[in-house]
């Protein structure tokens, strides 16, 4: 790109820097010195190839979706919890928020996560130990008493119910009063993960993507600023993917709902605003920056040239980022502030838009409120005192990181013509890509390479060419053993107590035949979701509405293979 180019550029960002709101607060180092909003090549320079790079908040968003960064507003902090039942967890919530947390992120119990209810026999064991037990809208009620839905941002990570449970929280901010038209958050609900890496499922992938393509037309008409999808790189990469594997399955998986969304006739420019992201940030500090940059470039590029997005919300590539919890050890777990601390950054510098940091405990158990507050204290010690958030993209034009945004934008991009290429050539109801990741999934092929790239570090690791401190180097230690957070077997009988009440004091008549209907409306093309919002009202369970659905369409199993 030549002077005048970058010249040109730059009086565009100016502009759109002037216009927009920016924070009142000090923009300055420790020692006072003023420090510019963005920074880039020197005036009159020529800068080959700097159309990749760019300014915050023009195409191609490699350097941030806004001309502000983080002057305009700061990422949010969402810190992700959840644990035995949903007064225990609607008192961690109260306490998140009032030490200045911005916004909440709900963990569910495995028992929620696999559609079943707190007295299922398969649950029994599991209630409330990976997080909060949901078995009705009653439950999401307790969960947020107190917290108005309408003013606070909630993001669910729950993909395989997760459309029942969404109407479960569209039910209790319903009963809050709230207007459900304005409500904002974020669902999960991204299946082909499931698949790929986290194994939590209910059906075949056709019948998700029914669900999940009923949510977004129902979310693009009836709750616009609400995101029905989170396409989740985090369980890849905690599967043992590489960054380039996490990068690129992530945003294949976006790319095949995308098709999705414009294979139920709905408009690009309307429905793709709604679909958020959500990544790992491992230990590799430049590596995770680079693979930051690089999704939101490799994002707008495809929308744009081929799905035909034009609206500029369209092209962004908006993500929550969580640190890794794969990179967290047992041994000297203290140590596990500090690495928590290094993501974080990384993800700052990576311009994210909400993010959560793990507790140093959780290789051993749920976190205390202690160490829950420690992980939130390294969020706001980087927001309030290192001068992160006084300049945009402070890395651009680095050459190691712009080498390795390179590097890892090229490595997904083959990786991506090879998914499509596993769909063969023939055409797909849905698309190409979707095509190519349906049989992926069939054939193992995502499981087979995340495997082989986890068996290739785990290698590195016992030989010593990689290390971790406090398990293969500098294993001596003066610390003591942990006080960890534990669950009362009490939480499983206490919440199989209060929904057997539940069961008895509603109307069993209207349950069934709310359940009967939305059953009907599953055998037709008609949006399931007014179906099963009326399933919820009348106190239907999670598990008899994914029962239902099971007996309708059958229960997945992964084929075995050596």
């Amino acid at each position: 790109m030549n002077a005048d180019e970058i010249a040109a550029g730059r009086a565009r960002w100016q502009a759109r820097y002037d216009a927009a709101r920016k924070r009142d607060a000090d923009f300055t180092t420790l020692s006072g010195m003023p420090v510019e909003p963005v920074y880039g090549p020197p005036e009159g320079a020529a800068y080959p190839g700097f159309e990749r790079i760019g300014w915050p908040g023009e195409f191609p968003y490699t350097r941030g979706l806004h001309p502000t960064g983080y002057r305009g507003r700061t990422w949010t902090i969402r810190q992700f919890a959840g644990f035995g039942n949903a007064r225990q967890t609607n008192e961690r919530y109260r306490m998140i928020l009032g030490a200045g947390g911005g916004g909440l992120s709900v963990a569910f119990d495995m028992p929620t996560l696999m559609g079943r209810d707190s007295d299922d026999p398969q649950s029994l064991g599991e209630v409330g130990h990976c997080g909060v037990a949901v078995d009705s809208a009653a439950d999401m009620e307790v969960l947020f008493d107190g917290i108005d839905l309408a003013d606070v941002t909630t993001s669910m990570t729950i993909s395989g119910p997760a459309v029942p449970v969404f109407c479960m929280y569209l039910v209790a901010a319903e009963r809050q009063g709230a207007d459900l038209s304005t409500l904002d958050g974020t669902l999960q609900t991204d299946i082909f993960k499931e698949y790929i890496a986290q194994k939590e499922w209910l059906f075949d992938p056709e019948p998700h993507l029914r669900l999940i393509g009923d949510l977004m037309a129902y979310c693009a008409a009836e709750i616009p600023r609400y995101k029905p999808l989170s396409v989740s790189g985090y369980h890849i990469r905690e599967a043992g993917s590489t960054a380039a594997q996490e990068l690129a399955y992530t945003l294949a998986d976006g790319f095949g709902y995308v098709e999705l969304g414009l294979s139920r006739g709905l408009d690009v420019n309307v429905f793709a605003p709604g679909l958020s992201f959500f990544f790992d940030s491992h230990v590799d500090f430049f590596e995770e920056i680079a693979k930051f940059r690089a999704a939101r470039r490799i994002w707008a590029r495809w929308l744009r040239d081929v799905y035909g997005a034009t609206s500029e919300k369209a092209l962004w590539l908006r993500f929550h980022t969580q640190t890794a919890g794969v990179s967290l050890t047992a041994q000297q777990p203290v140590n596990n502030v500090v690495r928590t601390a290094v993501e974080a950054l990384a993800a700052v510098l990576g311009g994210t838009n909400s993010l959560h940091t793990n507790a140093l405990d959780e290789t051993l158990a749920l976190p205390t409120d202690s160490s829950a507050e420690i992980a939130l204290r390294t969020q706001q010690v980087l927001m309030e005192e290192t001068g992160v958030t006084n300049v945009a993209d402070p890395l651009g034009g680095s050459w190691y990181v712009e080498a390795l945004t390179d590097r890892i934008e090229a490595e997904a991009e083959e990786i991506f013509a090879r998914i499509r290429a596993l769909g063969g050539e023939g055409p797909h109801a849905i698309g190409p890509m979707t095509a190519g990741i349906l049989r992926g999934i069939e054939d193992g092929w995502f499981t087979g390479q995340i495997a082989e790239s986890a068996f290739v570090y785990q290698q590195a690791l016992e030989k010593g060419d990689k290390k971790i401190v406090g398990v293969n180097c500098h294993t001596g230690t003066v610390a003591k053993d942990l006080e960890i957070l534990r669950i009362s077997h009490e939480v499983e009988v206490e919440q199989r107590r209060v929904l057997a009440e539940r069961k008895a004091g509603r109307d069993d008549a209207r349950v069934r035949a709310a359940i009967e209907a939305m059953v009907a409306v599953s055998r037709t093309g008609e949006n399931m979701i007014p179906a099963m919002l009326d399933a919820v009202r009348a106190e239907a369970t999670l598990g008899e509405i994914c029962d239902a659905l099971r007996a309708e369409w059958g229960v997945y199993r992964e084929p075995a293979r050596f």
